[in-house]
């Protein structure tokens, strides 16, 4: 049966995935009248690191947009010529978006094509005793979602105070700007004579008292309105790193364990979608609190009032720095793990890639990545530093941004090892015993270099080799150290 009909019977959450693939880089109405079109096509055969094979994408491209020109003509009646209208609009709109850059269609094309796939067997094991894992991954991922939904309220309704706040507080300025130019009246009146002064001077001061009460009242309510948002702001941090600690403590560390398997034969880790999407609502929703907790510090700068919310918002900032740091650090991850038995003077390839990069903007200002070899006992130690083992050529790369799949990643494609240096080993150590890691290195800012971080992760361990009779011994370091090996997380 085609993926596309089996993919129209997804429901919950597997069909909100679904449909989250589609929007103005690939509409759905283009994948429902080129399903079997779409699906005939031999996408897979494309290397996208091959910038070669941008010719192949661009006839791909080409006959795509005349299947849909073709379609567009072949439609009648009232209904088909809005169709028809429709359809040509999506054939001239994917003609402007991937014109340039063909390969970024197959990119998107093959992303949504293997989720599909991966959708409907999903849904297709729910029957099998897998079904119950299943079910339980979904309640799970509807919990995530539910927090999400949560967090959103809560950012809203401290958006909806903060403006409350800034409001009242502009009036409170006006109000005391008032209050100084009755004082200023009050003093002119030294210079009047005493008649004078005596008929206006009553009627000042009874103004300046009914000003000066209303700014005590009034400067006491902006204080409460204060620590009444700081209090939300807790709630919402709070409730933010419980669920980073999920996705990130839990699923991301779950994901790079069945990479780990993987490598010893398991079933594919699954791709990154889901958690990428996690991680970008974490990313906004902790940015968006990030600039409300930054405009009421700027509000309480402006009117200084007394009292403890100038160290509530100190904290508050305090936290919420900590808990992006934490986020953009954990995102840095290693998609396309390097082979595990490393032979010197051969090409090895490695994708590493930051989950949140699209969304904190990352791309604006494309960071470069550098690779480095380090021993297991480097790896260990806190400073890793002292990098002495070998030398790896084509180490640097720089992330780009892909706009169809919403990806920041730099692809390393022509790394080799020069040369090696072994440590010194103890007893009947083989050097096909001795483990190593690469270590993948980037800085970036974000918010217009209001924050810099410095990031690293680690590959899981690798083995060098020198020469082919030494691969199978390599190999069965390795796979005894993916089976037992603690979960994996970043440096």
């Amino acid at each position: 049966m085609a993926v596309w009909i089996q993919a129209q019977q997804l429901q919950g959450d597997a069909l909100h995935q679904m449909q989250s693939l589609y929007g103005q880089h690939f509409p759905i109405e283009v994948r429902h009248y080129l399903s079997q079109w779409l699906e005939g096509q031999l996408w897979d055969v494309i290397d996208l690191e091959n910038p070669q094979e941008e010719f192949k994408a661009k006839r791909l491209l080409d006959s795509l947009i005349q299947e849909l020109q073709n379609k567009a003509e072949h439609q009648v009646g009232e209904d088909g010529f809005l169709l028809k209208i429709k359809l040509g609009h999506y054939a001239s709109q994917l003609k402007s978006t991937y014109d340039r850059c063909p390969l970024e269609l197959v990119r998107c094309i093959k992303h949504i094509l293997y989720t599909e796939q991966r959708l409907v067997r999903e849904a297709s094991n729910s029957s099998s005793p897998v079904g119950g894992m299943m079910d339980s991954m979904s309640q799970k991922y509807q919990q995530i979602n539910q927090v999400f939904e949560e967090l959103r309220l809560l950012t809203q309704d401290t958006e909806n105070d903060l403006r409350k706040l800034q409001h009242n507080q502009e009036y409170f300025i006006i109000q005391y700007q008032e209050s100084l130019r009755i004082q200023a009246q009050l003093t002119s009146l030294a210079t009047l004579p005493p008649a004078d002064r005596q008929l206006r001077e009553p009627t000042l001061l009874s103004k300046r008292a009914t000003v000066e009460a209303w700014l005590t009242r009034e400067a006491n309510t902006l204080q409460k309105y204060r620590l009444d948002l700081a209090e939300k702001h807790q709630k919402s941090l709070q409730l933010l790193r419980k669920q980073q600690t999920i996705i990130l403590d839990d699923e991301l560390i779950h994901w790079k364990r069945r990479q780990q398997l993987a490598g010893n034969g398991g079933p594919p880790e699954g791709g990154l979608d889901i958690l990428q999407s996690w991680c970008e609502k974490l990313a906004e929703t902790i940015w968006q609190n990030r600039q409300q907790i930054r405009r009421a510090e700027h509000l309480r700068q402006q009117l200084p009032i007394p009292g403890p919310i100038e160290e509530l918002l100190n904290d508050l900032n305090s936290t919420i720095t900590d808990i992006i740091s934490a986020l953009v650090t954990s995102t840095f991850i290693i998609e396309k793990q390097p082979p595990q038995v490393l032979k010197t003077q051969t090409k090895f390839v490695a994708t590493v890639r930051l989950l949140v990069g699209g969304k904190l903007n990352v791309h604006m200002n494309p960071p470069q990545v550098k690779a480095t070899i380090i021993s297991e006992q480097q790896a260990k130690s806190p400073l890793i530093t002292d990098i002495y083992c070998l030398k790896i050529l084509n180490n640097n790369c720089v992330m780009e941004y892909h706009q169809a799949t919403g990806t920041l990643s730099a692809n390393f494609r022509n790394m080799s090892l020069k040369r090696i240096k072994r440590s010194d080993r103890r007893g009947a150590e083989s050097v096909t015993e001795e483990k190593f890691t690469i270590l993948f290195e980037s800085q970036f800012s974000v918010g217009g270099n209001e924050l810099v971080f410095q990031v690293k992760t680690l590959s899981l361990p690798v083995v060098v080799i020198v020469h082919g009779s030494q691969d199978n011994n390599a190999t069965a370091t390795v796979l005894w150290d993916n089976a037992f090996a603690e979960p994996v997380s970043s440096v």
